[in-house]
């Protein structure tokens, strides 16, 4: 009886086929699949990089304006709890 229900099991399918089948299921429930290309974080191009900027920024009055400004709005939780 077990060999028998397991010669029925239908085959396992193929890679491609699921993700057509779970592509498919996204798009009825209204999703689109994007790719994004972003930079690689744990690069080390990317950490010098982000030093070099730092530099450019140290000191520069726009960029101490926009820094107050990200505070600001990170503290806005902690404002609107009280």
């Amino acid at each position: 009886m077990l060999r028998n229900m397991l010669q029925r099991r239908p085959k396992a399918m193929k890679v491609s086929e699921r993700m057509r089948g779970y592509r498919a299921r996204k798009q009825a429930v209204g999703l689109r699949l994007i790719q994004l290309w972003v930079p690689d974080t744990r690069s080390r191009r990317f950490a010098a990089e982000c030093r070099r900027q730092c530099r450019l920024l140290k000191g520069d009055a726009a960029e101490a304006g926009a820094l107050e400004f990200i505070e600001r709005a990170g503290a806005w939780e902690d404002d609107a709890a009280r």
